[in-house]
């Protein structure tokens, strides 16, 4: 890493700064106090990794650190890191990934005093790998839209299927990942008003002429779990290219098929029902296609379950109030670091919020985690 720092004022190298941080994240600490507190309670840990020669830097030191460190390159190493450890997790066919695109904002990371708002991060989950591929910030007065084709500049997608919600239903996105050689699954909204209109009659109409002028097909899934019962149908439909939908074919660049989710949810007495409009570039024609695009749509959910649930519940990543210079961001970064660490741990039966204690409690198992980076 770029060291920010006058070289006249340094008595910490970066990577000791960094190391230190990393190890503290990974045993449970949450902010600048916590990482030099704890750097200080295993201080002869550290003393034999690294010289330590002005010993555990302060937390303003880490304060200072994380605010003037340059985000983008902490993000490029990331980058880096997890596309070695994402090669090395690679047990499927690109064919069989998905990644999961989200928006996540840092609720705490606003600043009143200086008119700055909270920062809101756009991540990437690949399904397959089980890891955070990467994150960008999206600029200030700025939305999703213009933050995910700089997300989409520095990943490999091709052969890969890219999940995105409503917010990022855009002709410009669509035709960005087609030309990277990935395939795409966008949820529709009110966003998409008129598509989103024009999908629900066009599935009415095939649904009440029992599909009889349109290749459809079908899966169902079913799950029960402490007495709720969900059933999802998964429809995949052909979209012809004639009349209005030969347009659209045109404008959406790869466009091919209508998806729809029937959401049946049953807890106890309580029944409701959802049915989900989505467009992709998945082909209906090919045995198994539904199956493909069910798990396209279970995979876009785990980027909530297994990434933004574990920032918030086992990283309180929302209750964070750091906000000076690029710290909030740059420690968003860590916290993807540190998550990916610890999911790839396949030896600990435990949630993540437990392991991060384990890690605080057994150097030995800390080290056991720190192997995950050296492997590359």
């Amino acid at each position: 890493m770029p060291d920010p720092r006058i070289n006249r004022t340094k008595k910490y190298p970066i990577t000791e700064v960094l190391f230190i941080a990393l190890c503290a994240m990974l045993a449970g600490a949450e902010d600048f106090v916590t990482f030099a507190a704890f750097g200080r309670a295993k201080e002869a840990w550290f003393r034999e990794r690294l010289e330590l020669q002005h010993g555990i830097p302060s937390h303003d030191t880490f304060r200072r650190v994380f605010a003037l460190m340059d985000p983008k390159a902490f993000q490029d190493r990331f980058l880096t890191w997890v596309a070695s450890l994402r090669e090395m997790n690679d047990q499927l066919p690109h064919e069989e990934d998905v990644l999961a695109m989200d928006g996540k904002k840092l609720r705490h990371s606003f600043d009143t005093a200086s008119g700055k708002s909270a920062i809101h991060m756009v991540s990437v989950w690949s399904s397959q790998a089980g890891l955070v591929l990467g994150q960008v910030k999206v600029d200030e007065k700025s939305n999703e839209i213009k933050a995910i084709p700089r997300l989409l500049d520095v990943l490999d997608i091709a052969g890969r299927l890219v999940t995105i919600d409503a917010m990022g239903c855009q002709k410009a996105i669509a035709a960005k990942i087609v030309a990277k050689g990935g395939g795409w699954v966008f949820g529709l909204k009110g966003n998409q008003g008129g598509m989103l209109e024009a999908c629900t009659l066009f599935f009415e109409h095939a649904l009440e002429q029992k599909f009889a002028d349109v290749l459809c097909r079908e899966y169902t899934t079913l799950e029960k779990d402490h007495g709720r019962i969900e059933t999802r149908h998964y429809y995949l439909l052909d979209l012809p290219n004639g009349l209005a939908w030969g347009d659209e074919r045109r404008l959406w660049c790869g466009l091919s098929s209508l998806g729809v989710v029937e959401s049946t949810r049953q807890v106890g007495e309580k029944t409701s029902f959802e049915r989900r409009y989505y467009i992709t570039t998945l082909e209906a024609a090919p045995q198994g296609s539904a199956q493909r695009f069910a798990r396209a749509c279970r995979g876009h959910w785990g980027i909530e379950n297994s990434v933004h649930w574990s920032l918030d519940i086992s990283f309180n990543e929302d209750a964070c109030r750091v906000r000076m210079g690029h710290a909030a961001e740059n420690l968003a970064t860590l916290r993807h670091i540190c998550l990916n660490l610890l999911r790839k741990d396949a030896t600990a039966k435990m949630g993540i919020r437990n392991r991060r204690l384990r890690a605080g409690w057994d150097m030995d198992y800390m080290e056991h985690i720190l192997q995950r980076v050296l492997e590359i």
